[in-house]
């Protein structure tokens, strides 16, 4: 199953998706990069900015960061574009 969800991942490289795993939890965003056993997606929520004062803090509100998710731990991949138009 894991190399079906790689083939997936692989064509979708590049573009906005939904991956669900098996947690139950709901991972949105552009996929970047696909390894043998990991998805990376760029998230496409930013992150907190600032104290909400005025004072931004180092780390605080500087672009989108990424992560991976294993793929033997994913149950469903969409492409995001079919969600949200």
């Amino acid at each position: 199953m894991s190399q079906n969800y790689y083939n997936i991942c692989c064509q979708y490289q590049g573009k906005m998706v939904r991956i669900n795993d098996r947690a139950g939890n709901v991972h949105v965003g552009k996929i970047m990069r696909v390894s043998s056993n990991r998805v990376f997606i760029q998230s496409n929520q930013r992150p907190p900015r600032g104290y909400g004062l005025g004072f931004y803090g180092p780390g605080y509100g500087y672009g989108y960061g990424y992560y991976g998710i294993g793929l033997g731990f994913i149950t469903g991949i969409a492409l995001a574009g079919l969600f949200f138009w």
